[in-house]
């Protein structure tokens, strides 16, 4: 469902307006996150760490409004969720696809409907880009300390772009970094603090 925002009295339209005319208003974020709950309850479970993690990125992307809005021609619009569109290597090569889905309320699904379409995915990329989506990449080689996304150069462009590396033994913990890289005509810092919160959250509640 897409609700469409009265910008006149939208509590973001003077930062909006104040960012707007920069020909660059992207932003890069990266932050540290524990994942050992997340990794047990995978491994419990016999779930794709990777897959989990999206879908749980995806559940605190969207439980943060600002995440939400987008721009689609003259209106500004908010969706009531978000869906992912992530990139995962095929079995055996060095080359990767790109797989969108919808969002699933429960982790065992969704991981069962990612894994399953991601096998049967034939080619680079299963649907087109819609304004909807979440972009999720991971190099799970590296230990993530920052990214940036290729794109087509859209000041307009409000689709949240989360990716990470591999997870790191800290102690006890299992630490890993994620970066974000956000249109700051609809999302401050403040959103950033806020999702990082709910992604703790749900990972700890598993």
């Amino acid at each position: 469902m897409i609700q469409i925002v009265d910008r006149a009295t939208w509590p973001r339209r003077e930062l909006f307006e104040f960012f707007s005319p920069m020909s660059q208003p992207f932003y890069s974020v990266t932050f540290k996150q524990d994942v050992t709950r997340l990794y047990q309850f995978a491994k419990e479970q016999r779930l794709s760490f990777y897959y989990s993690l999206v879908y749980l990125c995806t559940r605190a992307v969207n439980q943060v409004e600002a995440f939400r809005y987008a721009l689609r021609g003259e209106d500004l619009i908010l969706f009531d969720r978000r869906n992912p569109s992530f990139t995962d290597l095929k079995p055996g090569t060095e080359q990767f696809h790109i797989v969108t889905l919808p969002m699933e309320e429960d982790i065992r699904a969704f991981c069962a409907a990612a894994k399953a379409k991601s096998a049967a995915q034939t080619t680079f990329l299963n649907q087109e880009n819609t304004l909807d989506l979440i972009y999720f990449s991971c190099l799970p080689w590296v230990e993530l300390t920052a990214l940036t996304n290729e794109r087509d150069f859209d000041p307009d462009d409000a689709v949240p772009r989360i990716a990470w590396g591999k997870y790191a033994q800290e102690g006890e913990r299992k630490i890993l970094h994620i970066s974000l890289e956000l249109n700051h005509r609809f999302v401050d810092g403040l959103h950033v603090g806020r999702f990082h919160e709910k992604l703790t959250a749900l990972i700890e509640a598993l």
